[in-house]
Formats: structure tokens, C-alpha cells, sequence
């Protein structure tokens, strides 16, 4: 296990009362011991995702908008709160210490107002996992992009958080952050709220720009993880750069296909 590196402390932070008593040491001996299930869960995801659409088949497709309205909007209320918590936190680090150390610093992992919540981020990609029940509940059509996204961020996640590797702190802010617009935009959807389309260009775009952002982060832990102060792994290094490569160029393909492309209109049949 890596040496903690704190960040300067020098202003204070506002804390809550649940996020002063949360105990990070166990919470991060917790993942160090089961991890692992990590793998059990995306196992079981697969198995009934796969099997569900195999089950569908023959069904008819179910409406379920009140619960997709919930299940969307709890996850926005959640992304949001963790947006603001980890971006407060983010924001200290760099007006204390600078764009280095926002990169290297550990000090996410136990530090006040974001150790909650990094801990949570990592445990709700387990839930999350639940948002392809309503595609395949619904019949829509299940991208690659959107399994693979959730499986392999569900296991990075958790190999990532034992280990308190650097760059910890930009991938959860910024994913805090995008789903926090993204979920906000299902929910408004799944209540049938007319929603303009620049928005969802918007929401593509960001999760482009956090792909790239991942890309870069990883590229900088991997030229400082030599010092001291930025504490990674190569192999750790390695899976995050090839995780989020492989999400920038889907989601780039996801924006060309569905925002730029020009699809032939469909042809008609004359009656007569």
C-alpha cells in the first residue's frame, strides 16, 4: 500500500458531520480485501443482460417510466452532491497547491469532504449497473459502448481505490461531474419533458472531453510516478490510459454517428 501524501490544509474545508465521521481506513482495508467481487458483479451483469434479452425476445416491451424517472433522478441528486463535494475539494488543491499536485495528491482518498465521497463513487458502480435493466426491460437497442463502459469502469474502479492511486481525484470529479448532467437529462426525458437537442450534444461532448482529459491525467501520473509524490503503478498506469483510450474513441464514434452523420431518409412506398 502506498504512503499517504496530504495536501496543504491550510484553509479549512467545510465539513458535514457524516463525512468527518466516516471511517476511510476501513472503508479502504474493505476493497483491499474483496475488490475482487468486482469481477463476480460484471459476471452477473453480463449473464443477465444477455439472458434478459434472450427472455425479451418474445415479450412485449414494458413502459416503466415512473420507476426510470426515479432510478434517474436518484443517481442525478447523488452526481450532483458528489460533483459539488469532490469539485470544492478539487478546487482547494489546486488554488492551495497547484495543477501538479491536483494530479498526484492521494489526499482524495482521506482527506476531509472527499474521502466520503470517493468511496461512494467507487461502490456505486455496482448499482449503476442497473441502468441497462431498463433498456433491456424496455427493448432498445443495447450499444457495445454502454456495457462496456459500465463493466470496465466497475472493475478499475475498485482495483483503483485500494491501491489510492494518483489521478484518483480528476477521474472522480469529473465523473461526478458529467453524470450529474447525464442523469439529469434522463430523468427530464423519462418524465417526458421536452428537452432541446444542443443539450445532448452538450452531455457527448463532455464525456469526450473527460475521455481526453482520463488520457492526459494518465499520461502525467505515468511521467511523474518516479517522485515521491505521485505514488501509481505501471500496470495501474496502463489499464487507465487503454480504458480511457478505448472510451474516447467510442464516444467520438457515438458523436459522429449520431450528431454529424448525414442518414438517407428512408424510402417511401407509393400507394395507390
Amino acid at each position: 500500500m502506498f504512503e499517504m501524501n496530504e495536501t496543504d490544509l491550510r484553509v479549512p474545508l467545510t465539513e458535514y458531520s457524516f463525512e468527518q465521521r466516516f471511517d476511510e481506513r476501513g472503508a479502504i482495508r474493505w476493497m483491499q480485501d474483496n475488490w475482487s467481487r468486482s469481477f463476480l458483479y460484471a459476471a452477473v451483469y453480463a449473464a443477465l443482460v444477455f439472458g434478459g434479452q434472450h427472455y425479451m425476445k418474445a415479450r412485449p416491451k414494458m413502459n416503466l417510466r415512473l420507476p426510470l424517472v426515479l432510478w434517474s433522478l436518484s443517481l442525478a441528486v447523488f452526481s450532483v452532491v458528489g460533483a459539488l463535494r469532490t469539485g470544492s475539494y478539487m478546487f482547494h488543491i489546486l488554488s492551495s497547491s497547484g495543477f501538479r499536485r491536483s494530479i498526484c495528491d492521494q489526499s482524495f482518498y482521506n482527506g476531509p469532504v472527499s474521502k466520503f465521497w470517493a468511496y461512494a463513487f467507487v461502490l456505486s458502480k455496482a448499482p449503476e449497473l442497473g441502468d441497462t435493466a431498463f433498456i433491456v426491460l424496455r427493448k432498445q437497442k443495447l450499444l457495445f459502448l454502454h456495457w462496456y463502459h459500465h463493466i470496465t469502469v466497475l472493475l478499475y474502479s475498485w482495483y483503483s481505490y485500494k491501491d489510492m492511486v494518483a489521478g484518483g481525484g480528476w477521474f472522480m470529479t469529473m465523473n461526478y461531474s458529467v453524470h450529474a448532467l447525464m442523469y439529469s437529462y434522463y430523468a427530464a426525458r423519462a418524465a417526458g419533458l421536452s428537452v432541446p437537442r444542443p443539450l445532448a450534444v452538450l452531455i457527448t461532448s463532455a464525456q469526450i472531453s473527460q475521455m481526453a482529459m482520463g488520457v492526459t491525467v494518465s499520461g502525467l501520473v505515468y511521467r511523474w510516478m518516479h517522485h515521491a509524490d505521485c505514488p501509481s503503478r505501471l500496470d495501474n498506469i496502463t489499464w487507465a490510459a487503454l480504458m480511457y483510450l478505448s472510451y474516447l474513441l467510442l464516444f467520438s464514434n457515438f458523436f459522429y454517428q449520431t450528431y454529424l452523420r448525414r442518414h438517407p431518409h428512408p424510402k417511401t412506398t407509393k400507394t395507390e
